[in-house]
């Protein structure tokens, strides 16, 4: 049985299916996931990725629901008694998921486990007490479980793997037909809608301010496949500023790029594989990011800076994210080569860091020895 909860969870729960496949072709696939893992042969019995939040309120609005699809999971798993239960992502929901199959005996690998080096250390001890092997993709994860008492397995990142881009500089350029002179600027606000809604306008402000700065400056934004760029478009009529989109080929955007205006999350980490220099943003609504203060006792936002333990890129939260602020980041590090050399210098040890690579292939192989099942 898998579970996973939103568009990455389902991306990389998808890249493992594959693996295990290839191991052993006779392993049937059932539970909760979306297209990609459909698409991969897996039986879904629910698709919540439609459902995807950001932030603490906005997830309560979806208790009722969860708890649920919660229960038809546990009859699921009395029904059918999977040899092992494969958890990606999405904490609040899979802790659950990963208890009640402690209480059924059914064995559980967790792949992106709940963030108990961020917050909420007892999540680790939970974990552990369920019995759920952690397949680890952060060294820092790796230490915080394992001193939890969790049986831990670090991977590695699958990132390593993954950023890879698919069409050379040449291609890219003549596919899209972009125009790369002058500096080059990447606007990556993210993937869900209120993302988008909080963090375009602002960047999009900066790129008019960042675009009368330098002589030349031409700017890329990647659009994902499950976005409709209409509202988009409309946003950007609002601006002086001329903004190429490209539907997907992100990896290509943040190579071609000097530099990227990004939102906080797995996009920064991305960057850093690829070492390109970047300015984060982060805007949620004011309960969560409160209530994240709270709870979360790290003093960067960003990965790149969690892993360095030190700030190497600049990031904006909440009403520091304007225009202005945005691109006198920018501006700031643009205009100085020696600042742009570091960066790209301290992105090189963020990505020897993250491990070794074949974490997919290693996940693959733990899913299958948790569960028993001959390869």
């Amino acid at each position: 049985m898998v579970v996973a909860g939103e568009a990455s969870g389902d991306m990389h729960a998808t890249k493992v299916i594959k693996e295990i496949k290839k191991l052993n072709p006779d392993v049937e696939f059932f539970g909760f996931g979306g297209q990609q893992m459909k698409q991969a042969g897996v039986e879904i019995l629910y698709d919540p990725t439609k459902l995807s939040t950001i932030g603490f309120a906005e997830a309560i609005k979806h208790l009722k629901l969860m708890y649920d699809k919660l229960n038809q999971l546990e009859e699921a798993m009395k029904e059918r008694k999977p040899d092992v239960v494969f958890l990606v992502d999405y904490s609040g929901f899979n802790m659950k998921v990963a208890k009640r199959a402690a209480k059924l005996g059914i064995p559980v690998v967790n792949y992106f486990a709940p963030s108990a080096w961020v917050w909420g250390k007892w999540r680790a001890k939970r974990m552990a007490k369920y019995g759920a092997k952690i397949a680890s993709v952060f060294p820092m994860e790796e230490k915080v479980y394992r001193k939890a008492g969790a049986d831990v397995e670090f991977v590695g990142h699958p990132l390593l793997d993954m950023v890879e881009p698919q069409l050379s500089y040449q291609e890219f350029k003549e596919e899209f037909k972009l125009d790369l002179t002058g500096k080059v600027i990447g606007l990556l606000p993210g993937s869900r809608q209120q993302e988008l809604d909080s963090l375009l306008g602002p960047m999009l402000e900066a790129a008019d301010i960042i675009s009368s700065h330098f002589s030349i400056t031409n700017f890329i934004l990647p659009v994902a496949e499950t976005i409709d760029q209409t509202k988009i478009k409309e946003k950007i009529k609002d601006y002086k500023v001329d903004v190429q989109l490209v539907t997907g080929h992100s990896y290509e955007v943040m190579e071609v790029t000097d530099l990227l205006l990004v939102a906080s999350g797995t996009a920064t980490l991305e960057a850093a594989c690829l070492q390109t220099p970047m300015v984060i943003a982060y805007q949620t609504s004011w309960s969560t990011y409160w209530l994240g203060k709270l709870l979360v006792k790290l003093p960067f936002i960003g990965l790149p800076n969690i892993i360095s333990e030190k700030e190497i890129v600049p990031e904006l939260l909440q009403n520091e994210v304007t225009g202005s602020n945005l691109a006198k980041e920018v501006i700031n590090i643009l205009d100085s080569e020696r600042k742009v050399n570091q960066i790209k210098k301290d992105l090189a040890n963020i990505k020897a860091k993250l491990g070794p690579k074949n974490a997919t292939k290693q996940v693959a192989r733990l899913v299958l020895d948790t569960g028993g099942i001959v390869i």
